[in-house]
């Protein structure tokens, strides 16, 4: 859980101080610059999410999201063995998000 989080914070947060590897790598796949803004806020706002119980399955909703899009990113760059390896934190928010919907 506490990887998940800081995970989906520092990636916003990557993001959203416009990181030049995460700009490079991102505007190569077709993300404009406040597009990229936008995206690492969601995951910021994701990660952050997670802390909390109440909004904790909500939090891993939006991580596996953004996590799913950053790993197509990577497949379309043709990055194989890093877009196998970017699925281990979506399938992390899957078992957050499946234990949530079971706590409630």
């Amino acid at each position: 859980m506490v990887l998940l989080t800081l995970l989906g914070i520092t990636a916003g947060i990557a993001k959203i101080m416009k990181v030049p590897e995460e700009m490079e790598f991102f505007q190569g796949v077709g993300f404009s610059e406040n597009l990229l803004v936008l995206f690492g806020a969601t995951q910021l706002i994701g990660g952050a999410l997670l802390i909390f119980r109440q909004t904790r399955t909500a939090g891993a909703t939006i991580v596996a999201v953004t996590f799913c899009i950053s790993t197509i990113a990577i497949f379309m760059a043709g990055n194989i063995g890093f877009g196998f390896f970017s699925i281990l934190p979506i399938l992390m928010a899957g078992i957050v998000i499946k234990d949530g919907i079971k706590i409630s």
